[in-house]
């Protein structure tokens, strides 16, 4: 088989790519009855390990041909059984979940050789949620909302700049408010995966499934 090149340079041979996963483990004694707590404490220490966006995670959504997609995103709350994200409510993302209600992410710290996915339905928060989020942002976030017709085509990247430009001198001096497009979903998790690398591909994976009485769990083979 012939390796595949970049720029005549560098070999990518990326079926001989290895890593040994060494760092830690995880085993029943040690978990809680709660996921979330583990889902917290996880996110707490790739904060501490300073781990670059230790809250960014992949959504895939379902569009109307069936056809799945999928792109990072930042968590923004953990609420007991839930958590959240906001965005556009015109974006791509918005309009599959208007198709199907329900939504898969993945949380990824390649520092500590952990990943994280969870799954379940997804409704729109109340529209005061939205509205103390969107006014702890900071202001040029808050300008970028309006500037952004989110997943629509922009005829070049001067026409955004001038557009958040515009928006920059009309709010200038006054408090900025949240756009009607513009808000947060909840996620109400049905199943929570915690993978930890382990040596020789024996990698630790624990599930948690969410049942009338609280959760149960399993552990599953790597």
């Amino acid at each position: 088989m012939n390796r595949t090149t970049l720029d005549n340079k560098t070999d990518l041979n990326v079926w001989e790519l290895r890593r040994s996963y060494t760092k830690s483990g995880l085993l029943e004694a040690d978990l809680p009855e709660n996921p979330f707590k583990l889902l917290k404490r996880w996110i707490e220490q790739a904060l501490i390990s300073k781990v670059p966006e230790p809250n960014a995670m992949s959504l895939a959504t379902v569009k109307k041909d069936q056809v799945p997609d999928v792109r990072m995103i930042l968590l923004k709350e953990i609420e007991e059984d839930t958590i959240l994200f906001f965005t556009n409510y015109r974006s791509e993302k918005a309009e599959d979940l208007k198709h199907c209600p329900a939504a898969a992410c993945c949380f990824w710290w390649a520092e500590l050789e952990r990943q994280v996915r969870l799954r379940g339905s997804v409704e729109k928060v109340a529209r005061g949620e939205s509205t103390a989020y969107f006014a702890s942002r900071p202001r040029e976030s808050q300008l970028g909302a309006w500037a952004s017709d989110q997943s629509r085509e922009v005829q070049g990247r001067e026409a955004l700049e001038l557009k958040f430009e515009d928006f920059k001198k009309k709010y200038e001096g006054k408090e900025i408010p949240v756009p009607a497009e513009w808000g947060g979903y909840r996620i109400r998790v049905t199943d929570l995966e915690f993978w930890q690398g382990r040596p020789g591909r024996l990698h630790d994976r624990i599930l948690f499934c969410r049942t009338s009485s609280g959760w149960s769990r399993k552990r599953l083979a790597p």
